[in-house]
């Protein structure tokens, strides 16, 4: 396996990239299933089993939590374009996508303690 030597604010971005991503999922979780007011409703039994999937009335996002996605999202684009168009990736002569799938784990390798 191929050794990286990416710069620091890459790191920096891709760490951050991958904890505002946690942080929204996490966030997405507590919201209701629709951002729009929507009645609930209740499917046919599925055949040769006893389930019936269904969701409750959802209340929709209150204006908060459409800000607040909004930011998260925000944040993820910023961040994204950050990672994708770094200028290291030019720098580089072998498979790039190689080197991208490592940098999403280059935290993960680490010392104990570091965080970034």
């Amino acid at each position: 396996m191929s050794t990286y030597d990416f710069p620091q604010d890459l790191r920096d971005a891709q760490l951050a990239l991958h904890r505002t991503r946690a942080a929204y999922e996490q966030y997405a979780r507590t919201l209701p299933w629709s951002a729009e007011p929507m009645p609930g409703w209740e499917a046919d039994k599925q055949l040769h089993s006893s389930y019936r999937s269904a969701k409750p009335d959802s209340p929709g996002y209150t204006p908060e939590q459409h800000e607040q996605v909004q930011k998260y999202r925000a944040g993820l684009l910023e961040l994204s374009a950050t990672v994708t168009t770094h200028p290291y990736w030019a720098t580089l002569s072998e498979d790039v996508v190689k080197a991208r799938m490592a940098l999403k784990h280059a935290h993960e390798a680490q010392p104990d303690g570091e965080t970034g």
